[in-house]
């Protein structure tokens, strides 16, 4: 049997987080957060990410106002989601991510308010990229 590894993306136009996940077992586990110059990513960062975990599907949230409608954003977020799709050879998917960023601070906060003495290495688009990718991994 197969584990389906799936790769998700808070995009942004100064950093990028990066979250990892398995559709068999439902979980999720955030990554890294890259840097990014005006919404263009270090592709060579992203390859060799995507080498070394190999995922089977990629998915990038995607940012839309709380009515629906798209933003400046959401277009860089678009063309981000085509570049993916043109630099490798598997399913890109978008998914919305109405207030990722918010359930990602409030995961941090009840994650390490307890100790604040301990600093975790992983970053706010980190945990949202794991946000996105655990809404995307509940549709199924």
């Amino acid at each position: 049997m197969s584990v389906d590894i799936v790769m998700a993306f808070d995009f942004g136009t100064k950093h990028i987080g990066v979250a990892i996940g398995q559709k068999l077992t439902c979980t999720v586990h955030p990554l890294i957060v890259l840097q990014s110059q005006f919404g263009v990513p270090n592709w060579k960062h992203i390859k060799d990410i995507y080498n070394t975990w190999k995922p089977m599907i990629l998915v990038v949230g995607l940012p839309l106002k709380i009515d629906g409608s798209e933003q400046p954003i959401t277009i860089l977020a678009k063309i981000f989601a085509t570049q993916l799709k043109e630099q490798f050879p598997v399913t890109v998917e978008m998914h919305d991510e109405r207030f990722s960023t918010s359930e990602a601070r409030l995961n941090y906060f009840e994650l390490y308010h307890d100790n604040l003495c301990v600093k975790p290495n992983i970053k706010i688009d980190a945990i949202a990229a794991g946000v996105i990718l655990k809404s995307w991994l509940n549709k199924f």
